[in-house]
């Protein structure tokens, strides 16, 4: 058959879930993406660097049908509701055309429900069900993915995102159709090896551009070199979901050979845990980091509270570092999401004098609210789109959305919660970074695809929070032991 006879499905679930989280994850969460159909898929994502982009362009190259059935996809936030879970896999099932030849499905690799503790797992076991266990399946996962062994065991390929912060989506989506047709056309037949790690790292130890994930990367692409070899990919895990197969992984597709599979993922593993301690990073307290900050000849100075990280599933609330920003000398900007205090912006106007409790509202555990007076220079819809390279094109959404400046200090209000991994939700609210001398991110690395670039330099913060670096700060009561680096903070029960 040629490429233009076979018909793939799309489908996809995508939520990164932070167990430690406040709350449940509701259906309103993914209406912010749910699609449904080609056209709806074509109109959404064509043109963007996003996986789904990436798919549509390769079969527009290489001339396989495409049919997108439904995608849905929420922020990173806490446990995925009952009876939500088995809604979302029910509707993904029906959407999957019954002609189709076979089917890349999009997924986090960290999801968690509260019927599905490896929600991506049971998403394939019931596809094996409904599909049979010879129909070709392709999964793309995210770096941050807790695979499991079922993922490994139920998918035919599986790829992984090579870079973080995440700028290769959409080279991830090409490369997943291409070996999917390459199987259909029976070129290739895929045989995967897992291997787990027992590391359970923190997001800022996985940056892909320098350190030890950046030499585990390139043993990856070294390994790709060799003929019999379809793909390598590193995860890194997500040390934020308390889940048995939480941590670093790898999987090795290889054509028609188990055995190199095996082996290669071995020698990665053993590569990980020789290198287990090059993974760490140091930070400062809240005060410390600031006068660091303030030290500084030139700004921006990014102030890294990754304990609040949006993109890990945080509130975006925290006050640890907000109270510290007052009555400062250099001038400072932050974003917190706050509908409260946004909608009191709104009452007061444009130019109106702003007087309120800021952040804190979501639970203790990210800070007490903070008493702001300030004047509203900017009220908008915060609606705008990625200017990239995260995901360019894609639109994004912040609701209501209020710059106050309080002093030095300007606060960006949002009603709803946004990663700092594109410039333009600043951007669109009329603001620049080299106007600040420090800028307080609510993320662990996706920051840089925004703020990179303008850095002089990056001080990480150590704060309470949901996404804390220190791991020290969490119960875990699900996760395999014993996992580096709390082997040795481990009950029976397998909390700290």
């Amino acid at each position: 058959m040629n490429s233009s006879d076979y018909k793939i499905a799309v489908a996809g679930i995508f939520h990164e879930t932070n167990t430690f989280a406040p709350g449940l994850t509701q259906e309103p969460a993914f209406r912010e993406e749910w699609i449904v159909g080609y056209e709806a898929f074509a109109e959404e994502y064509s043109g963007t660097r996003t996986t789904m982009g990436g798919l549509l362009d390769a079969s527009k190259a290489h001339g396989a049908k495409l049919l997108p059935g439904f995608y849905t996809a929420a922020l990173p936030s806490g446990i995925v509701a009952n009876p939500l879970d088995n809604r979302l896999i029910e509707i993904m099932l029906d959407s999957i055309d019954a002609s189709s030849d076979g089917l890349v499905l999009i997924m986090h690799g960290a999801m968690v429900s509260e019927n599905y503790p490896d929600f991506e797992g049971e998403c394939l076991r019931r596809l094996r069900e409904k599909l049979g266990n010879d129909f070709p399946i392709a999964l793309t996962i995210d770096l941050h993915a807790n695979v499991t062994e079922q993922m490994a065991a139920l998918s035919d390929i599986t790829v992984i995102y090579d870079t973080y912060p995440h700028i290769d989506m959409y080279e991830r989506g090409v490369e997943a159709y291409e070996l999917l047709v390459r199987m259909l056309k029976g070129e290739v037949k895929p045989r995967q090896a897992y291997a787990h790690t027992g590391l359970l790292l923190v997001p800022q130890g996985m940056i892909t551009d320098e350190g030890s994930m950046k030499l585990l990367i390139e043993r990856a692409v070294e390994i790709e070199k060799n003929e019999k070899v379809l793909n390598v990919s590193v995860a890194g895990g997500f040390p934020y979901s308390d889940i048995e197969d939480a941590g670093m992984s790898f999987v090795v597709t290889t054509d028609g050979d188990s055995e190199l599979a095996e082996q290669y993922a071995a020698e990665l593993k053993n590569l990980a845990i020789e290198l287990k301690e090059t993974f760490d990073v140091a930070y400062w307290s809240p005060v410390d980091a600031i006068q660091e900050a303030l030290s500084e000849p030139e700004g921006p100075v990014i102030l890294v509270e990754g304990s609040d990280n949006v993109g890990g599933g945080a509130p975006a609330d925290a006050t640890h570092l907000l109270g510290q920003l007052l009555n400062l000398p250099e001038r400072a900007l932050i974003v917190i999401r706050d509908p409260e205090a946004v909608k009191l912006a709104s009452a007061v106007g444009i130019g109106g004098n702003f007087a309120g409790l800021v952040g804190g509202k979501s639970d203790a555990l990210h800070g007490e609210p903070v008493q702001i007076e300030g004047k509203v220079r900017l009220l908008f819809d915060g609606f705008y789109h990625n200017i990239g390279p995260f995901r360019a094109g894609q639109s994004a959404d912040m609701g209501l959305t209020a710059v106050v400046e309080s002093g030095n200090l300007t606060i960006v209000l949002t009603e709803k919660r946004m990663a700092p991994w594109d410039l333009g939700h600043i951007r669109y609210a009329g603001l620049w970074p080299t106007d600040f001398k420090m800028i307080v991110v609510k993320s662990a690395v996706a920051w840089q695809t925004a703020f990179g670039t303008f850095a002089k330099r990056v001080i990480y913060v150590d704060t309470p929070g949901c996404c804390s670096a220190n791991l020290m700060h969490f119960e875990y009561n699900h996760l395999r032991k014993p996992i580096y680096p709390l082997g040795l903070h481990i009950n029976d029960a397998g909390g700290k």
